[in-house]
């Protein structure tokens, strides 16, 4: 089967999700490609804004064609933005026929605008197409307002997931959360992002003797990311229990915002902020660590929990991690915005009190998302929809 993935984003925005699946469909045989049309921002992107290519391009990334454009987004117009982005990928379509022929179905990654503009190419020429949703209901909140709204996005939005052959959440919950503003008239099913289990496989830890106990969190900095709730719950465990120390990575977090918030903390000294980290120093990070703590207040899968457990050790988070896509094995959880609750329960596993199997809870994420379970459901559901073209 000849597959094109459509990311509404990519790098250097995140989007690894879709090179991981099309990793994933390659490895069983599929022709797969991806065509990518990033809209940098100026307010958050503003060096790449000026140094990246605009030209279009091909690359090759870790075994997969990249078929690349950069569109230069303008501040606050955000309708008319997202009609060139459109524009753009319906554009490079033309010329990605041109060069490998029409693919038998397309993958586009998130509704909100890959979903859109697959639903026009697939008109055009006559390919169905799937969405699969990564967006948290969180995002979209932050976009459209609270429920319910009824902005020029939402029948075009709507009439995307109506049409497509099949949408694919990340987690179960997903479609009712989003219901509030799509509906659910449409097809649906659940399949989980690939977690690369070779790469994050399972290590034992370094015994606690003699050193404090590591915990992490690897998020972007972001109010939805709850880290002022991570540092209250952390200033919380330090008082109590004083060999802790707490690693924090991920983008914005070395940001003069976010290090003057660290500072703050009395228990500065036990909080070390490494910032953004590639795939190769997550590993390290978790390999390092004795749990992993996130104080999530929106989440569609929650994928770094998955690449913890993955590698041995425990998980600390909240509610907002969807019920599907939790191992209880080696994983507790809190009520969002419950710092106390989430001092106790990181309390409760430095002290021992809470028993975990790593080889198992490794075990079961290789089972429920490694590349080869995931790609042959996404092949599954692809060829089902291929059929009933």
């Amino acid at each position: 089967m000849h597959i094109l993935e459509i990311p509404s984003f990519f790098t250097p925005y995140g989007g690894e999700f879709c090179l991981e699946q099309a990793q994933a469909l390659k490895a069983i045989g599929h022709e797969v490609r991806i065509l990518s049309n990033v809209q940098i921002a100026i307010t958050i992107g503003l060096k790449g804004y000026f140094t990246l290519p605009c030209r279009r391009y091909e690359h090759e990334r870790d075994g997969i064609t990249v078929y690349q454009s950069f569109q230069r987004g303008v501040p606050k117009a955000v309708r008319w933005n997202m009609k060139r982005w459109v524009a753009i990928v319906c554009d490079m379509f033309d010329d990605y026929v041109a060069r490998y022929g029409k693919p038998d179905i397309l993958h586009a990654h998130c509704t909100k605008w890959a979903g859109y503009a697959a639903m026009i190419i697939g008109r055009k020429y006559g390919i169905p197409y799937v969405v699969t949703e990564h967006l948290p209901y969180e995002i979209y909140v932050q976009e459209f307002g609270p429920s319910p709204y009824n902005g020029w996005q939402i029948a075009l939005l709507k009439e995307t997931l109506k049409q497509a052959a099949m949408v694919i959440t990340v987690s179960e919950e997903l479609v009712d959360k989003l219901s509030v503003y799509f509906g659910t008239d449409y097809h649906h099913v659940f399949i989980s992002n690939t977690v690369d289990v070779d790469f994050f496989s399972y290590r034992p830890r370094r015994k606690l003797d003699g050193r404090p106990f590591c915990f992490c969190c690897m998020a972007i900095y972001d109010d939805r990311k709850g880290y002022d709730v991570l540092f209250e719950a952390f200033e919380r465990l330090a008082a109590r229990c004083s060999e802790v120390e707490l690693y924090v990575a991920g983008r914005g977090t070395d940001s003069q915002l976010f290090r003057s918030m660290v500072k703050s903390l009395g228990c500065s000294s036990k909080v070390h902020v490494l910032g953004e980290l590639d795939k190769t120093g997550v590993r390290y990070l978790l390999y390092q660590s004795d749990a992993l703590v996130l104080a999530t207040r929106g989440e569609t899968q929650g994928l770094v929990l998955l690449e913890a457990l993955s590698t041995g050790i425990p998980v600390v988070s909240t509610a907002a991690i969807p019920p599907s896509v939790r191992l209880n094995e080696a994983s507790w959880f809190v009520e969002v915005n419950d710092a106390v609750g989430l001092a106790d329960m990181m309390g409760k596993l430095v002290a021992g009190k809470l028993s975990y199997d790593g080889v198992k809870a490794s075990r079961m994420v290789c089972e429920m998302a490694s590349p080869k379970v995931i790609g042959e459901k996404l092949s599954a559901v692809l060829s089902e929809a291929c059929r009933h073209q």
